[in-house]
Formats: C-alpha cells, sequence, structure tokens
C-alpha cells in the first residue's frame, strides 16, 4: 500500500515501511540518566513490528541526555561547545543500549547522523537515501538523530521532530509516529480539567481554536507545538502521522483509536521545497511589488529584478531569503542568486538592461522556481 492509501488510522497495520520517533524524556529519567527498560519496551514494540514485515527507522533523541550523567552535568547545557561535547559522549551510549537491547531479537541496528545540509543538498541527500534504504533491506534497524557534535545553529533543524518528518520524505514512509510523555494531542493543556483528546486532524483548520505550546520537558527540545508542526510537514506530502505516547505505540501500530492522527493533506514534493517551508531561516527579505506577486504566487514563474522594490537585511548568494508583498506578507521562501550588496542596483531592471549593463552574468533570475517554497497563511508563522 503507497503512503497516499493510507486513508484512516485503521490503515496504519497494511502500512510497509514506517518512522518511529521518540523524545528525550521518554527515554530519560529525571536525573537524566537512560532509562533502561523504557528502552527496552520500545525495542520489543519495534522487534515484534519487524517479525511481522515492518521495515522501521527510528529517529531517537536522547544523546545529549544520555551524555550529562558522565559529564557531571545537572541539567541540559545552554551553550553550543557543551551541548556538542555531551552528544559526543552520550550519543555512543545510546547507540551501544539499543544495540544491546535490539539484540535480544536478534536484530542489528545502524547509526545515522545527519544535519540540513545532508538532508537539502542534493549529492548527500542521495547518498543518504541510498544508505537508509540498503540498511532496510538488509533487516537493519536504523537508528538516526540529528549530528548535535558538529551541528550549529546555521546548520540546525531545531529538533529531532523535524528530522523524522524529512527522514520519513527521504524513505518513502507510509507512517510516522511522533511519541512524547503525552498521549494525544488536546484542545488544551492536558492537565486542565475538561480538556479533551482531539482524535483526528484533516487539515490545518481543524486546530484553528487548539492552544498548542512549544514548552518541552528538561531533557528535551521540544514541545508539542514541534510535535504538531512535523505532522504537518509530513501530512503535507502524504504520509499520514500519529501523534502519541510511548506507551501508545503498540496499539497505534494496531490500528486502534489512540493518539492524536493527522490525515495526508498532500502529495509528495521535492525535499528542498519542504527545507525551505519548514525548516530554513530566512537571513533577508525581498519586497516585491503586486506584478511579481502574482507571477510568483499565481504563475509560479521565477523571481526577476525587475518585480522587487526593496532588499532588506545581510545575506549572501544561496541564501534563503523570504518573498514579502506590499502588505507585509511573506508569500514565499526561496534561495537567492546574489548577494544582498549586489542586489540594490540590480531592481526595477528588465533582464535585458542587467545585461547590457552590468554583464551577462546578471541576467540570472533572482530566486529560482526550483528553488522557491510558496508559503500558505500556516507555514509563514512556522
Amino acid at each position: 500500500m503507497s503512503a497516499a492509501g493510507l486513508r484512516s488510522r485503521k490503515d496504519i497495520p497494511q502500512a510497509k515501511r514506517v518512522v518511529i520517533k521518540i523524545g528525550s524524556s521518554s527515554l530519560t529519567r529525571t536525573d537524566g540518566r537512560l532509562d533502561g527498560e523504557a528502552i527496552d519496551a520500545l525495542t520489543d514494540v519495534i522487534a515484534n513490528a519487524h517479525r511481522a514485515g515492518v521495515e522501521v527507522v527510528l529517529v531517537s533523541s536522547g544523546a545529549i541526555a544520555a551524555g550529562l550523567e558522565p559529564l557531571g552535568l545537572e541539567r541540559r547545557p545552554t551553550d553550543l561547545a557543551t551541548s556538542q561535547a555531551a552528544a559526543s559522549v552520550g550519543q555512543g551510549l545510546l547507540v551501544a543500549r539499543y544495540s544491546a537491547a535490539f539484540a535480544r531479537h536478534g536484530i542489528t541496528v545502524g547509526q545515522a547522523l545527519f544535519t540540513v545540509d545532508d538532508i537539502i543538498r542534493r549529492k548527500s541527500y542521495r547518498n543518504a537515501h541510498r544508505t537508509l534504504t540498503r540498511l532496510l533491506q538488509l533487516g537493519v534497524v536504523p537508528i538516526v538523530n540529528e549530528n548535535d557534535t558538529v551541528a550549529t545553529h546555521e546548520i540546525r533543524f531545531g529538533d529531532n521532530d523535524r528530522v523524522a518528518a524529512f527522514v520519513s520524505h527521504m524513505v518513502h514512509a507510509e507512517s510516522l509516529f511522533l511519541l512524547t510523555d503525552v498521549d494525544a494531542l488536546y484542545d488544551g493543556p492536558p492537565s486542565r480539567p475538561g480538556a479533551r483528546r482531539i482524535p483526528e486532524v484533516h487539515s490545518p483548520a481543524d486546530l484553528d481554536d487548539v492552544l498548542v505550546t512549544g514548552r518541552g520537558s528538561a531533557v528535551g527540545t521540544g514541545g508539542m507545538l514541534t510535535k504538531v508542526q512535523a505532522a504537518q510537514i509530513a501530512a503535507g506530502s502524504g504520509i499520514s502521522t500519529v501523534v502519541t505516547s510511548a506507551e501508545g505505540i503498540r496499539a497505534v501500530l494496531e490500528g486502534k483509536d489512540v493518539g492524536t492522527w493527522f490525515a495526508p493533506t498532500g502529495k509528495r514534493q521535492s525535499t528542498r521545497i519542504l527545507w525551505l517551508k519548514h525548516a530554513a531561516r530566512a537571513r533577508g527579505q525581498l519586497i516585491l511589488d503586486d506584478g511579481a506577486v502574482r507571477a510568483v504566487v499565481k504563475r509560479r514563474t521565477s523571481l526577476l529584478a525587475a518585480g522587487v522594490t526593496e532588499v532588506r537585511g545581510v545575506f549572501e548568494a544561496r541564501d534563503p531569503v523570504d518573498l514579502i508583498d506590499q502588505h507585509g506578507q511573506a508569500v514565499g521562501r526561496g534561495l537567492v542568486a546574489f548577494s544582498s550588496s549586489d542586489i540594490p542596483e540590480m531592481l526595477g531592471k528588465a533582464t535585458a538592461q542587467l545585461v547590457e549593463s552590468l554583464g551577462e552574468d546578471y541576467g540570472r533570475q533572482l530566486v529560482h522556481r526550483d528553488d522557491l517554497a510558496i508559503l500558505d497563511p500556516n507555514t509563514r508563522n512556522s
């Protein structure tokens, strides 16, 4: 069954390839140490699915949390260098623990660490896709994590929820399961009396009146907000998604009504467009006139200098920039072909004028349509 075929949670048991993401709060005790019982319980469920012929990719947080105790740290570090050091120590401990847990079932695991560059650069993406696909063919359970040891703020996804959504897209998964310390998405704080579980989400509009916070645990980086954003990324690419607790994953795999199921809402897109929409940090802005907005948004053309009235911010060629209409709304995000210092003398000029006055190199589009994502209202604020 293809991803597009999973049209209800009852179809989940039919899936042949899935991605399971588990957060730090579900894998560690309050003192930051790995919870061996939690890891064993998760691996038991995955092993059962594996025996039934389901290919599973596990996206696991917990590396930084696992490194706290060996380094004598009482809490998750806030500075980049210490976070990277904790990840370096903790990643090995985390994978060793998974290896032992899966070995009880005769299953081999493999480690894959990614940064944003590995996802958006064509060659790196192909290599990552090929490696993960071959691991699955060999009966291995890949364990994926963001490469916190080398990732800087500029090349981070920021949380493993987004990593899981992108990995689901990469491996053509049919379902994504985001496991957290809450059993589902609720219409308000779960601790509030009267808060109700949201069983299904069929469009972003279903969450218009729902209070979703970004507050996570002391050992994690995400909260329910990142789960919802990741679920919408995956659902927008045709991948059904469930947000639930680690304890609920067995029931989810059986197609039972637990957690919150996000129905597929779109078709598969290129990874670069997904990144631009949901993970890229804009370094500047290009202000478009009304004609350029219509051309880019309605006709999906490339952006030419003739339609730009102003440039804001400091950026280099190939940096992400937001395209802003005359009302101040971001209508698109793309990779710009020129730096912010080169663009001002190009503004409002036709391509022929630019070539004549500045040279052939200036005949290129400011943002090529292949490097341009159109933003809907729900994406603009993510």
